[in-house]
């Protein structure tokens, strides 16, 4: 029988993982490319051969996702595969149908068949939009177990945004390991605030032996989910984070609510920040949807290291780029902190950008208060320091998890802000669950 002629469309990180867990040695079928989209600059490359194995001498092109149609009707597809994350329903349906028609199957892989199992235990923190807080999550579960005196290891979805081959097996464990291997803000973002916590961090293409290395040093693995990914892990627990930001999402997202519906843990976030009918619904989806999972509640708590520098002032916001980019979120904790804060104006940045910063701004034109953080190559992160030297604002406040004046020149005085979970009073809470969790595996303590 001839080969099934496939192409994953995805965004450097889902599809990689589908393609060496379901496809790479199958010899009935022939993945002829990835398409990419999301993320700037990952098309036009290939998926190295060493990656891709001995049936793929030449790797595997990655091109633009807009040329997907041509690419069915060119190549001879039979299947296309979507693997990638935080878009809707109806997104994912419209691109379905279009590849129907242009004669190919269209596939949506599940969960299981792509989950790879651990010798250790394993909690994994997920999420149904980009943006909910899940790394705050994951920063304060790697607190709670190292005051337990449990080593977890922090796995990180993956953002390839380098060179893939010799990203194959990261990992992280002090600053000079980021300025070493020539991080993007986009991975220092992650990054940073787990290993300011003393986390050991790894991260990568090749999932498979990433997690093998984990296994010799962990007692436990924190996969730390990006967007609003499944995990990759076979996870003894899923713990998956809700926003009552953005009421609703839940239920319209892929994959978000496979997470949503499959969690152990439902922590709804931000409760200090949302309104009481948002908050309301949320609950109310949870204990319909997903009435087995345990509900927790947890404030994001925002800390600005000088507020009154930012009283009456025009403030230029930066924000976490996902977040505020195809997270579809217009704002994030530092335009609510400018704005606590007694901020005279949140400076639109759009007038200001240039390069790369201007079209991403006009991809997405929700974004008319904060400036996103881009710097997925040195350009992009140059086109970031041009326009924030060229907005007319009194201050800059960085509410990235990254400190961005030790990577760019911001020209102007700047204020950060950070947030961290913080468990809300008189329910069960999060360290409750890591203590059952400890028990229930007995780790040593």
């Amino acid at each position: 029988m001839a080969e099934r002629r496939i192409v994953i469309m995805g965004a450097a990180g889902r599809d990689f993982h589908d393609f060496l867990t379901r496809y790479r040695d199958d010899e009935d079928v022939r993945v002829v490319a990835f398409t990419a989209t999301q993320i700037p600059g990952i098309d036009s490359r290939t998926f190295p051969a060493d990656l891709a194995g001995p049936r793929y001498p030449h790797g595997i092109p990655i091109v633009a996702e807009s040329d997907l149609l041509d690419l069915i009707a060119t190549e001879r597809i039979d299947e296309v595969v979507f693997a990638y994350s935080d878009v809707s329903h109806e997104y994912v349906m419209h691109h379905a149908q279009a590849v129907i028609a242009a004669g190919a199957d269209f596939t949506l892989l599940g969960a299981e068949p792509t989950m790879i199992a651990s010798a250790k235990p394993v909690i994994s923190v997920c999420a149904v939009r980009t943006g909910v807080g899940k790394s705050g999550i994951s920063r304060h579960l790697f607190k709670l177990f190292r005051e337990r005196g449990i080593h977890a290891v922090d796995i990180r979805h993956p953002m390839p945004y380098r060179d893939l081959l010799a990203m194959r097996v990261e990992r992280y464990a002090s600053l000079e390991d980021l300025d070493a291997l020539g991080c993007t803000i986009e991975e220092r973002e992650e990054y940073e605030p787990l290993i300011a916590e003393g986390a050991v961090v790894m991260a990568g293409v090749d999932y498979e032996a990433i997690l093998r290395e984990a296994e010799k040093e962990a007692d436990v693995v924190v996969w730390d989910g990006g967007n609003n990914d499944l995990p990759f892990f076979k996870s003894d627990l899923e713990i998956v984070a809700l926003d009552p930001h953005r009421a609703g999402h839940e239920r319209a997202y892929h994959p978000g609510e496979a997470n949503f519906l499959r969690a152990d843990v439902l922590v709804i976030n931000k409760v200090d920040s949302a309104d009481a009918d948002s908050l309301a619904q949320v609950r109310e989806a949870a204990a319909r949807y997903n009435p087995h999972a345990e509900v927790i509640e947890t404030s994001s708590a925002i800390d600005v290291d000088d507020p009154a520098a930012l009283a009456g002032k025009r403030v230029l916001v930066i924000e976490d780029g996902p977040t505020v980019t195809h997270g579809g979120m217009p704002y994030g904790a530092g335009a609510l902190a400018a704005r606590a804060a007694g901020a005279g104006e949140l400076v639109d940045p759009r007038p200001f950008a240039v390069g790369s910063i201007l079209d991403t701004l006009a991809a997405y034109p929700h974004l008319t208060e904060v400036l996103p953080a881009m710097g997925y190559s040195p350009a992009q992160l140059a086109d970031l320091e041009a326009t924030v030297q060229a907005a007319d604002a009194d201050v800059v406040l960085v509410a990235t998890p990254v400190d961005l004046s030790r990577l760019v020149d911001l020209g102007k005085p700047a204020v950060r802000a950070t947030y961290h979970i913080e468990d809300r009073d008189g329910g069960r809470t999060l360290a409750d669950v890591v203590d059952e969790f400890i028990e229930r595996h007995a780790l040593a303590r």
